[in-house]
């Protein structure tokens, strides 16, 4: 992806009276008919990082993972690394007669605050278990198990597991199959996919009837925001206060999520940014024409002075794209 692509200023940082800063984007916007709208190029190829991870749960669902919901919510999460995440996530690899030494996502720490300073009191190191991704990775080997497919290879775009899943990326999105194959951030292959694709993709999860595989993820996310998350976390409180919500994170200012009725959006921060998506997601929500109290709480992102509020981190609607 390059700089000059056509990217939109989605979101204003304004400090007293002044934009101090601009994040710049992509967002797709879906109508329940499938019809595509939205801001700068809705039809970019990118990198969904761990946003994918509700459509890699249809995947391993297809091919013998069979998971409870709180557990399947697990498997999609990039959690916060609460005690009742680890918990979790141990529980599915002993369902698979595993332990957590057979993970393989990158060591790390929790991201809770609280959970990051029990960690750090207790003087642990960073571990696989400890690591945002280990829910996935988790399941990823159970579904190995499940399947009878070796384990110890299970991140090699060429196991049989990564294959289904780039195949399910391909399909849930309608991009056909993936053009870019990559490594992500916990080590486990990353496929790309459109934005466009993205919000096809949570659409079709969120409508799906009652009985298949892609409504079991949609009702764990809606049914355990907490374990897709974590305690503060920004895709946790939208799930929660939207009823019917499917919605994921990921890293690099990814976002998307879908209603119930086949309205979804998908969007991309250019900088890679944390800092805007909330404030975008919610708009992108209200764009859709959902309005809630809970989101708009969720959505203002205060720039502070001071420790004090002193301005707020704006989404830019698409007529004041004059002023950037």
């Amino acid at each position: 992806m390059t700089i000059d692509d056509g990217a939109e200023a989605l979101a204003h940082v304004v400090r007293g009276a002044i934009v101090e800063s601009v994040h710049r984007g992509h967002l797709a916007l879906l109508d329940p008919s499938g019809g595509t709208t939205g801001r700068g190029d809705p039809n970019l190829t990118f990198l969904p990082r761990s946003a994918v991870k509700p459509v890699q749960a249809v995947a391993m669902l297809r091919v013998g993972l069979d998971l409870p919901p709180d557990l399947l919510a697990l498997a999609c999460s990039s959690h916060s690394g609460e005690p009742e995440h680890l918990v979790g996530v141990q529980r599915i690899l002993a369902g698979a007669g595993l332990d957590d030494g057979a993970l393989q996502n990158t060591p790390g720490f929790p991201l809770g605050d609280d959970a990051a300073l029990a960690h750090h009191r207790a003087g642990r190191p960073a571990s696989a278990l400890a690591g945002n991704c280990s829910g996935k990775h988790a399941a990823m080997l159970a579904t190995c198990v499940a399947a009878r497919w070796p384990t110890a290879t299970y991140r090699d775009p060429a196991h049989p597991l990564q294959r289904a899943i780039a195949a399910t990326t391909g399909e849930l999105t309608g991009d056909g199959p993936p053009a870019h194959t990559t490594v992500d951030g916990c080590g486990a292959p990353l496929f790309s996919c459109t934005l466009a694709g993205l919000a096809r993709a949570f659409a079709r999860i969120a409508t799906a009837p009652a009985g298949g595989v892609e409504h079991r993820v949609a009702t764990a996310i809606r049914s355990h925001p907490q374990l897709l998350g974590g305690t503060g976390r920004t895709v946790t409180g939208l799930v929660a206060g939207v009823p019917g919500l499917v919605a994921k994170d990921g890293a690099e200012g990814v976002f998307a999520g879908a209603l119930p009725d086949g309205r979804a959006f998908a969007l991309k921060i250019l900088d890679g940014a944390a800092r805007p998506v909330p404030a975008v997601a919610v708009a992108a929500l209200r764009a859709l024409g959902r309005t809630a109290p809970v989101p708009d709480e969720l959505g203002r992102v205060p720039v502070l002075g001071h420790g004090e509020p002193v301005g707020a981190v704006r989404p830019v609607p698409p007529a004041a794209q004059s002023l950037c």
